[in-house]
């Protein structure tokens, strides 16, 4: 029987002319339409194995297949978050019927819930790529849709200078204190600040490592510790048998706590997240003449466009360019001076 109930629903069971087994659920409890799409998906497998046509994917099936592949990235995470936002428009739709007007209509449903338009482009690239595989790799579709992104504001870098940074660490509490003290001393991500242990710290070459499926860009990352840094993690010798940071006698899996934002409204400090201590690091090292291409190297960025974001910061190399026109404007005064002079007398 290629027809079977299961729990008040009708799922077909069916072989393909290549003998690959496909079950699937009709979504339905009626029989009649459950037969119905019984009836298509047998013809259509008929044409597939004898007439040479392509076969046809569901966006599940694309879903599915994409998640593996992809499984290494360290943001798979997110895109499970943004797939499964997406399943309400695309669950069960053959990918051949997922057009422009379908795109707009998640757009406008997204921006209806109060998303900023980076929010929006987020979930849409995630959309982008999997069609894209389904044309270029898995040739499961001859086209895909065109996406129109919508255009982001571009956000200033956000740092504290050295005092708000003092300010803001005296009022937080120790733990939270001495971890927010660390990423200024090493611009570590907040993952890689709860999750560091004693295993990943060598005291006495001054150096901790980030191992390679830790790290956002998936390679692995030196760490070294400065002074400061090192002082930091001595204070927490003996506190806990495997992470650094504790609480309590417990590992610390979030940083952005109520405890957080209130020391922030306490020190005075606006719009400022967690992540932001990283930037903040990023421009110091900057704003001290630290190359941008060994801050790349600290920072674990996979390109230098990102670490271009500071460059702004860093303006000594231009110094002497601009202390020419200084010079020119000097001499075109003196001139003038002396034609003055040579005209009064």
């Amino acid at each position: 029987m290629s027809l079977r109930k299961r729990g008040g629903i009708w799922w077909i069971d069916v072989y393909a002319p290549t003998g690959e087994r496909i079950r699937r659920t009709t979504e339905t409890a009626n029989k009649a339409l459950a037969q119905e799409l019984h009836d298509r998906l047998k013809a259509e497998l008929w044409r597939v194995g004898h007439l040479g046509q392509k076969p046809r994917h569901t966006w599940n099936e694309a879903v599915v297949r994409w998640l593996k592949e992809q499984s290494h990235k360290a943001t798979a995470g997110e895109d499970v978050t943004k797939l499964r936002w997406l399943d309400q428009f695309l669950g069960g739709k053959p990918l051949d019927t997922i057009s422009r007007s379908l795109v707009d209509r998640i757009t406008d449903a997204k921006l209806a819930q109060g998303c900023s338009n980076a929010t929006v482009n987020r979930t849409l690239e995630v959309l982008r790529a999997i069609l894209r595989k389904c044309v270029n790799e898995w040739e499961w579709l001859d086209r895909a849709p065109q996406m129109r992104m919508l255009k982001e504001s571009t956000r200033r870098i956000r740092f504290l200078r050295h005092e708000e940074a003092q300010r803001l660490l005296d009022v937080l509490p120790p733990h939270l204190s001495d971890m927010a003290a660390f990423t200024l001393a090493t611009g570590l991500r907040a993952a890689n600040v709860t999750g560091l242990q004693w295993t990943q710290v060598d005291l006495v070459r001054r150096l901790a490592w980030v191992h390679a499926d830790q790290a956002k860009a998936r390679k692995a990352l030196p760490v070294p510790l400065n002074a400061e840094a090192v002082v930091l993690i001595r204070k927490w010798l003996g506190k806990h048998p495997t992470h650094v940071f504790s609480f309590r006698g417990r590992p610390i899996t979030q940083v952005s706590t109520k405890a957080w934002y209130a020391a922030l409204e306490r020190a005075g400090i606006e719009d400022f997240r967690w992540h932001d201590l990283r930037h903040t690091w990023a421009s110091w090292h900057v704003q001290n003449g630290t190359p941008l291409y060994a801050l790349q190297e600290m920072g674990g960025w996979s390109s230098a466009e990102m670490v271009r974001r500071y460059a702004h910061l860093a303006a000594d190399h231009l110094a002497p360019f601009a202390e020419r026109l200084c010079a020119l404007r000097a001499v075109d005064v003196e001139i003038v001076g002396t034609k003055k002079s040579q005209s009064a007398n």
